[in-house]
């Protein structure tokens, strides 16, 4: 019987299921593969459940698996939190949020604590990676993308891209790695589905990284900005959920102190002040 038109589910377990070597389980690797990873029925001897019930479940004809088996499956295929967390939004057993809208705007009290982190770039973004606010900082730092405020076209299309951010490669693994994990937490969200069907035509890279069915949040992360006026700056982020319009980040990025990046920063922040 062929696997429903739409079966997530099925989609993100065969991907995961591709990436394990056996040897990382405790299995023979060698033998007669043909494809990648592990087969159907080695996940579901590791999950305990039968290799017909496994099946089914991929091929999407199984529709309701229970949160003991998901939490099984997950084990068996070493996914990390978010991960599992995404495993159970799309069998239906993990809140979803409904869908934004789109024009969901940033709170005010928001829009000013932006400017009480003037040796920090600080940014809001959308679910679906639209840069909302920015403070000036953080406005001077993406000033070579002048006309382009959406940070997933951005890493993919504008030319200057890869010069700015210097690990340009590892920014657009972890922002559709990220934008993947909004997806599932708002299914349905007409900007992301917007986006992601626009870069899957534009762009082969993002397909394949797209179609690699990894889900991470951003969490912590580093940058390393090449600005045309301050040369190369260091940064640390944080980033914080917005409580109050739940899928916008706040980002904060602040570099070491006493570095040459903090010495970047301030003349930057200096120049570029509001009067």
């Amino acid at each position: 019987m062929p696997a429903p038109v739409n079966n997530q589910l099925g989609e993100f377990l065969r991907a995961h299921r591709a990436r394990i070597d056996p040897a990382d389980v405790g299995l023979p690797s060698g033998g007669d593969r043909r494809v990648a990873g592990l087969r159907r029925e080695e996940v579901a001897v590791l999950a305990g459940v039968s290799v017909d019930y496994y099946a089914r479940l991929e091929q999407g004809r199984e529709r309701n698996p229970s949160p003991s088996i998901l939490s099984a499956i997950g084990q068996a295929l070493r996914l990390d939190a978010d991960a599992r967390g995404h495993l159970f939004r799309l069998a239906g057993l993990h809140p979803r949020l409904a869908p934004r809208n789109p024009r969901e705007p940033v709170h005010p009290t928001l829009l000013h604590m932006l400017d009480t982190f003037p040796a920090s770039a600080a940014y809001v973004l959308s679910p679906a990676f639209d840069v909302l606010a920015a403070n000036n900082l953080a406005a001077t730092l993406l000033s070579p993308f002048s006309g382009m405020t959406n940070m997933v076209r951005i890493l993919f299309h504008h030319p200057q891209a890869r010069t700015v951010f210097a690990d340009w490669p590892v920014l657009r693994e972890n922002v559709v790695h990220a934008l993947r994990l909004n997806a599932g937490c708002f299914p349905g969200d007409p900007e992301i589905e917007r986006l992601v069907d626009e870069l899957r035509q534009s762009s082969p890279d993002f397909r394949s990284l797209w179609e690699d069915q990894t889900v991470r949040g951003l969490n912590r992360m580093f940058k390393v900005f090449v600005h045309p006026e301050a040369g190369r700056i260091e940064l640390n982020y944080q980033i914080f959920d917005v409580r109050d319009v739940p899928g916008q980040q706040l980002l904060v990025g602040t570099p070491e102190p006493g570095t040459r990046s903090a010495e970047a920063v301030a003349h930057l922040a200096s120049v570029h002040a509001t009067p």
